[in-house]
């Protein structure tokens, strides 16, 4: 087939939707598939590439300025008379295609695709999905967003965010049902978005997950290099978090309940923090602020294959974020044995099962984490099951049998 995946975001940028079309992309073009990607340029300019057998059109793009751009180290904040001030623009900022139709009309024509899938309603999307309508091309769209991811972070009060959530999950709906086939990554999102069993939609809806390639996320011994480049101890056991360090992901909370953890686990126990964002160097401080700094590690944007050796280093995984639809970095955590605590919010409780697994705690519960920190590290035993759960868990979860339900979807509506 020849395929085409549209996104606002790709590789080499780091979030679940970005990391899913780069594992699709490469996926499918392994399997014999011919695939282009449509994605916003880096450079702002357009121009074609080719990676790993996927051919990959950045589109012009222009720079918000607004938010990081998730590639590029977050610059540290300004200072005016030994003042710090909070960054209002980044140089290197989140790049948006804005009136890509033209563009798009061109590069499709020349690839004549069978089907197109979509990832994000940006205008790239947007754009495709009316070029596929026009001339009868099937459309397949997957919705990694649910309103609370856009919404939560704005941190606008409640009897605002209350109708904004309508008007998107609103918004969503109406641009699913405009495709041919749609997908979300779990049967939560699902429910949550367009009810119990999604029969009354008018579109074939399906529970596909992102998956993880478990060939490259598994346990085994870590590297001695890796220990070396970052600086870290070989003693001592270790909690992990990885994924983007932005407020919306509340990793402050797991700093929080590191420290009063820390009051019970050994003195030589780490918190590891793998990622880049907003939030990182108020983080830094919080940590210097609450005397941590000796042993919570900010070791910044990590990319394969350190990342597979970063996580052999954990001894148990922990996120406080209440925005995830699925949460690839708990999957890769699985994946590598590693016990898992999480929120019991969104569709988490997918991956994380509470008491089999590793521990759901409730959003904003410090001291439930911090319990559970304590729970998983103190017990060889409760580790060693929940590592053999979160193993057996991850297998559902392996990359190719994704590749198979998105081959199946695509054929599907090819013969529709």
């Amino acid at each position: 087939m020849r395929i085409v995946i549209a996104t606002a975001v790709y590789y080499p940028m780091i979030n679940g939707v970005a990391v899913f079309s780069h594992n699709l992309a490469m996926g499918l073009a392994r399997r014999g598939h011919e695939v282009l990607v449509l994605c916003p340029s880096q450079t702002g300019k357009n121009y074609s590439a080719r990676q790993d057998g996927v051919r990959v059109r950045y589109l012009k793009s222009i720079n918000t300025r607004v938010y990081p751009d998730q590639i590029n180290p977050v610059p540290g904040k300004k200072k005016l008379f030994g003042m710090e001030f909070p960054h209002l623009f980044y140089k290197k900022g989140f790049r948006v295609s804005v009136f890509p139709a033209m563009e798009i009309k061109r590069v499709l024509d020349d690839f004549r695709p069978d089907v197109v899938h979509v990832q994000v309603s940006d205008p790239i999307g947007l754009s495709v999905v009316s070029y596929a309508r026009k001339r009868g091309i099937p459309v397949v769209t997957t919705e990694h967003n649910q309103p609370e991811v856009i919404t939560e972070p704005l941190k606008v009060p409640k009897v605002v965010r209350r109708p904004m959530n309508y008007l998107l999950a609103s918004y969503f709906r109406n641009r699913q049902s405009k495709s041919d086939f749609v997908t979300m990554p779990t049967e939560q999102a699902i429910r949550n978005l367009i009810g119990a069993t999604g029969k009354d939609f008018g579109v074939p809806v399906a529970a596909v997950s992102n998956g993880v390639d478990l060939s490259g996320f598994k346990p085994g011994k870590v590297s001695e290099e890796i220990y070396k480049k970052y600086g870290l101890s070989r003693d001592g056991l270790k909690i992990l978090y990885v994924g983007r360090v932005d407020p919306e992901k509340k990793v402050g909370l797991v700093i929080e309940a590191f420290k009063q953890a820390r009051k019970v686990l050994p003195k030589n126990t780490e918190l590891l923090i793998v990622g880049d964002g907003v939030d990182k160097l108020r983080l830094e401080k919080m940590a210097e602020d609450l005397e941590l700094s000796d042993c919570v590690k900010f070791l910044g944007r990590v990319l394969p294959p350190d990342l597979y050796e970063l996580y052999k280093l954990g001894d148990v995984f922990a996120t406080a974020s209440e925005i995830e639809t699925q949460g690839i970095v708990l999957i890769e955590a699985a994946a590598t044995g590693l016990p898992l605590i999480a929120v019991d919010k969104g569709a988490v409780a997918e991956v994380c099962i509470d008491g089999e697994n590793g521990f759901l705690c409730q959003p904003g519960d410090v001291g439930g984490i911090s319990q559970a920190m304590v729970k998983i590290l103190s017990d060889d035993k409760l580790r060693e099951k929940f590592s053999k759960k979160s193993l057996e868990i991850a297998s559902e979860h392996d990359f190719e049998k994704t590749l198979d339900r998105f081959i199946n979807i695509y054929n599907k509506v090819l013969v529709k």
